[in-house]
């Protein structure tokens, strides 16, 4: 009787060692996703770019990319081209061939501009929206909105961890982050703080800083018509556009150069130059 009672405490005592050690084991596992989560909270500039440039690569591969001799690629050449240094930036930018009206920029210095924008904004306020997504990266607004997409990836696949630690980010993973990126919040301060970026940049290129104003109006009035539903991504991660627009013309007004914004027109077409015919020289 006594060898039984033994026997019976010790398969009870192996039992709950037994499920200890399973509950230690997928807590390491659990840590090993946690400290993920809580990398993201301590990336450096340098981190936020390296991770920013791989999900923009998985964006160019899954976007149909307007080519080096498409129109929209030309234009935005020729409107953006000189800028690419702005700010002491290294800026890089590229055009996606979508009717979704949206721009954004990320913290490697990568700027995406989607065609549909392209489509209902003329030159300078084209600009006014290109400058307020690199006013989010050099505000380091692209850095804290990176660290948000990793802790959300990492709480997204904590599940998948508790079998293997995640040593390398996969490319589902860099997926989940580029869709983080486009569809990112950013606070009213950090909006309010690149609406001022945008207006600065234009003013000190000497652009026309009333372009500010317009862009967003017209947002504001394709959002209450038949194209509200390709506005849908841009207005809902953006306060809002009538009141930004007030903001603007207040500045404008506040430099003594506000006027009523006449919209120039668009050409997103391929435009051909010709060369001047060399001329033949008489020879002695």
């Amino acid at each position: 009787m006594k060898s039984k009672t033994t026997f019976t405490l010790l398969l009870l005592s192996f039992l709950v060692f037994s499920k200890a050690a399973a509950q230690i084991n997928l807590g390491e596992r659990a840590l090993g996703a946690l400290q993920n989560g809580m990398a993201a909270f301590t990336f450096s500039d340098e981190d936020a770019a390296k991770l920013s440039k791989d999900a923009v690569r998985k964006l160019d591969s899954t976007n149909v990319v307007a080519g080096p001799k498409d129109g929209y690629t030309l234009r935005l050449n020729r409107v953006f081209g000189k800028h690419s240094a702005e700010n002491g930036l290294k800026l890089n930018y590229k055009v996606y061939l979508t009717k979704d009206v949206n721009a954004f920029a990320t913290a490697d210095g990568s700027v995406r501009v989607f065609s549909g924008l392209m489509d209902i904004m003329d030159d300078n306020e084209l600009l006014a929206v290109i400058g307020h997504e690199i006013g989010h990266v050099a505000n380091h607004d692209s850095k804290d909105a990176m660290k948000a997409a990793y802790r959300k990836a990492a709480l997204i696949d904590a599940a998948a961890s508790q079998s293997d630690k995640i040593a390398k980010l996969t490319d589902g993973q860099l997926g989940q982050i580029g869709s983080a990126i486009i569809d990112n919040h950013f606070s009213r301060k950090q909006e309010s703080q690149a609406d001022a970026f945008a207006y600065d940049f234009l003013k000190r290129n000497k652009y026309d800083v009333n372009a500010e104003e317009a862009a967003f109006n017209l947002l504001v009035n394709l959002s209450q018509g038949e194209t509200a539903n390709i506005l849908t991504k841009m207005m809902s991660n953006h306060p809002d556009s009538k009141e930004r627009a007030d903001i603007a013309r207040g500045r404008a007004q506040a430099d003594g150069i506000y006027k009523p914004y006449v919209a120039k027109a668009i050409n997103n077409k391929t435009t051909s130059t010709k060369v001047p015919a060399k001329k033949a020289t008489k020879k002695k």
